[in-house]
């Protein structure tokens, strides 16, 4: 009934704009220029990330390894959040002195608590 009236299943197509800022290059150059600053003065400079959440279980995730030929690992055919043990959370850590970073990755919440225990 729903074809014979003119519907048909589609996804959500992304195509409006929000409000463009007059310079969106401001924001940047001033957190560049801070950055600059406090690193001339030996002050810390660091960038925080989360990254992708995944799912933790035996499920399928985009990527390769080796493996031998004809006995690709085996996963689940499909990814209930219920099914997984948990989530993991993992943040990216960038110490811009020293240019060193790190992860950490948490298991419970991304919370600001989690942000701070990963630095």
């Amino acid at each position: 009934m729903l074809h014979e009236l003119g519907y048909r299943l589609q996804s959500v197509r992304k195509s409006r704009e929000g409000a463009s800022h007059p310079d969106p290059n401001e924001q940047f150059e001033h957190i560049n220029a801070k950055a600059d600053e406090f690193l001339h003065r030996a002050q810390p400079v660091v960038s925080v990330d989360t990254k992708k959440k995944e799912l933790v279980g035996d499920f399928k995730n985009v990527g390769r390894k080796w493996q031998a030929k004809g006995q690709p690992e085996k996963s689940m055919v499909h990814d209930f959040p219920q099914d997984a043990a948990g989530k993991a959370i993992p943040r990216d850590i960038h110490d811009m002195g020293p240019n060193d970073a790190w992860v950490s990755v948490g298991c419970d919440h991304d919370t600001p608590s989690f942000a701070v225990a990963s630095l």
